[in-house]
């Protein structure tokens, strides 16, 4: 389980900051070379999703969309400085509730 969310969360950070540095470039007028250095980033998120040990595609992109989730509040806190509030914490728990549901619900 600790593979798993160690995982979680390195793709987490991949998106994330791939796509930030997307924005950057395109929205502020960074250098294009941010662009392109986050679109391999962006890529390489792919990649590390691919290191789970759940059997369904569907079902680890889904569970970790909860993960992603709570992974951009902390992004915003701590990058772009917005502070989460009580709602921004409550939507982020039950992400993260529906996403244990997704992975680790008894199936047969």
């Amino acid at each position: 389980m600790i593979k798993s969310i160690v995982l979680f969360i390195l793709a987490g950070l991949a998106e994330i900051g791939g796509g930030y540095l997307v924005w950057l470039c395109l929205r502020e007028g960074k250098p294009l070379y941010w662009g392109i250095f986050g679109g391999f980033i962006l890529a390489l998120y792919g990649v590390i999703a691919t290191f789970q040990s759940f059997p369904s595609f569907g079902r680890v992109y889904a569970a970790y969309g909860g993960v992603f989730i709570v992974l951009s509040i902390l992004w915003g806190w701590g990058i772009d400085r917005k502070a989460p509030d009580l709602y921004d914490w409550i939507g982020a728990g039950i992400c993260l509730i529906g996403a244990a549901v997704i992975l680790f619900a008894p199936r047969q």
